[in-house]
């Protein structure tokens, strides 16, 4: 997974929290630092512009080490609030999520009313979001994930990361589907078929937006024909058939039925046929 990192703001040496929005990303998360001896000293808004500095020129220890000092100094100013909030923005981008999420976690629960509380909300959803394993492992990661990008989207339905947070719930949701395929062809191969089958119809019945419907359909048409359950095969069959007459998963549950003896050679309708071929009577059978 390619990490996105969203810019609070093009910092400036000034006190501008409130243009907070995604910004152009940056295209490394990563680089050596200045080891601070001592707790930084100063005026407040020294610091904190500091700060924004050192997290310009990814010096993360620095800038951390600057924003720390804002809130320990001066606790109850509003620069303190802000430093806060960057300081989750820069353990996210040293992808220490843990940290991250922990900081966003108080930075919301003590401020709610921000006027950067969406952001805070935000970052925090892709702290998760960056964390997903791979289909290969255990995907609490993802439902985590999802979840915080919901809460995104249902707080500030209109705000620009909404908009993001959507099409990162989207990939979440495909990502889950491609993990219950994933355990399904696994229990199909070692013919633990009623396994098989409840994974593959969860993809249908709950991943039916994803691009995974197609292959679970005609997974499920494969077992119900060595099971011979050439009724149900054939009514799963339809309604692929109906949904998907021109995907590859179409053409091989069709040559199978044909090959059980379930179909006929000439009630195959080709793309743009509206014609009564034997998926679309099947479908009005079954419907």
């Amino acid at each position: 997974m390619i990490k996105s990192c969203p810019m609070p703001f093009r910092a400036t040496r000034a006190f501008a929290l409130s243009a907070l929005a995604v910004l152009p990303l940056l295209s490394a998360c990563g680089s050596s630092d200045d080891n601070a001896k001592k707790a930084p000293v100063g005026p407040v808004e020294e610091l904190y512009n500091n700060g924004v500095d050192a997290l310009n020129d990814r010096r993360f220890t620095t800038a951390g080490d600057q924003f720390a000092a804002v809130e320990q100094n001066y606790p109850y100013s509003t620069w303190a609030v802000n430093a806060q909030l960057m300081s989750g923005y820069s353990l996210y981008l040293q992808n220490k999520y843990t940290d991250a999420i922990g900081t966003l976690d108080r930075f919301i629960q003590l401020h709610p009313a921000h006027r950067d509380i969406a952001y805070a909300y935000y970052l925090r959803a892709l702290c998760y979001y960056e964390q997903i394993a791979d289909i290969q492992r255990d995907q609490k990661g993802t439902e985590q994930a999802m979840a915080a990008l919901r809460e995104v989207t249902t707080r500030f339905p209109d705000s620009t990361y909404a908009r993001d947070a959507k099409l990162k719930i989207d990939l979440c949701f495909d990502h889950l589907a491609g993990k219950e395929m994933e355990i399904g062809r696994y229990y199909q191969k070692q013919h633990l078929y009623e396994a098989a089958i409840g994974r593959f119809q969860r993809v249908v019945d709950d991943f039916q937006t994803t691009n995974h419907v197609p292959e679970a359909l005609h997974r499920l048409t494969e077992i119900y024909l060595v099971l011979g359950l050439k009724d149900q095969a054939r009514k799963t069959a339809a309604v692929l058939g109906f949904n998907y007459p021109g995907s590859v998963w179409y053409d091989d549950s069709y040559n199978q039925l044909l090959a059980d003896g379930v179909a006929h050679p000439d009630g195959k309708a080709g793309p743009g046929d509206s014609g009564p071929g034997f998926f679309s009577r099947t479908w009005h059978a079954v419907f």
